[in-house]
């Protein structure tokens, strides 16, 4: 008896702004659910595929394969450069598919959660953040390519390959960023579901991955470095191949603050548009 009175005498208090003050505390009450997300989306990627998880190695090396035939024989890239060209593309296609794997994840992951957001609160930023963590996967599933590439020309990496996890950082930041605007922006407008596939087949073609930022004239470069992907991928070659690749400091530097400005409005975007998702999805 004594249990039910004092259940009984319990009061429910909704406390106004209380939601929007525990908002980055409940991102961590929910880390569960962040793990049971993105775990579900590894295991369900590759389900019911004949070689499964062999798909992360065989796409990117088949597009490294291409890119060297075409930039590095057809236009010649690979007589102005010393480091073995493979490598070379290779270390741009690291950053430049995870980036382009993490969009198409996010921009989606919204509108394939639907059900789970219109019926329960948890932080609508662990969706898109499980939808990276899973292209980030890939990414280091792929880097075994690289080691291999390595061995195989007996490249061996100075000391700038310490850097390297500076540039996974600022590549998945980038990733967050754009992965945030595209999420938000699909809910609202489903013409995002075409238009995210042209963005990356286009920013492909626009980014240094199948041959070095360096063959930009000099004039171009600053306004080149304006593509954020532009300074990742260079970082990436620069920690890689070390002195066998430069560095454009300017252009790098314009790159990074691109993407700190994107990381900030994606995450400034998505809050403001959160309260709407249950509603318009």
């Amino acid at each position: 008896m004594n249990d039910q009175n004092s259940a009984a005498q319990k009061e429910l208090v909704i406390e106004a702004g209380r939601t929007e003050k525990q908002y980055w505390k409940d991102l961590w009450r929910y880390r569960e659910l962040f793990y049971f997300l993105a775990w579900r989306d590894i295991l369900v990627r590759y389900k019911q595929t004949a070689i499964g998880i062999a798909w992360a190695l065989i796409r990117p090396f088949l597009t490294m394969v291409v890119f060297t035939v075409i930039f590095g024989q057809l236009a010649d890239f690979q007589s102005k450069q010393s480091a073995p060209y493979p490598i070379l593309v290779f270390a741009g296609m690291l950053p430049w598919q995870f980036f382009a794997n993490a969009l198409s994840e996010c921009s989606n992951s919204l509108v394939g959660n639907s059900n789970l957001i219109s019926k329960v609160y948890f932080p609508r930023l662990i969706v898109p953040t499980s939808a990276v963590i899973v292209s980030f996967v890939d990414f280091m599933i792929s880097g075994i390519i690289l080691l291999g590439l390595m061995a195989w020309y007996n490249f061996i990496p100075d000391w700038r390959i310490l850097t390297l996890p500076a540039f996974i950082l600022i590549a998945f930041a980038a990733s967050m960023g754009v992965g945030l605007w595209l999420a938000a922006l699909t809910v609202q407008y489903r013409d995002f579901r075409f238009i995210v596939p042209f963005i990356v087949q286009f920013g492909l073609y626009i980014s240094p991955v199948g041959f070095s930022s360096s063959v930009v004239p000099d004039k171009w470069r600053l306004i080149y470095s304006i593509n954020p992907m532009v300074g990742v991928i260079d970082g990436f070659r620069w920690a890689i191949l070390g002195g066998e690749s430069n560095l454009y400091m300017p252009g790098f530097l314009l790159s990074l603050g691109l993407v700190i400005l994107l990381l900030y409005s994606g995450i400034w975007y998505f809050r403001r548009m959160e309260r709407t998702f249950a509603d318009v999805i």
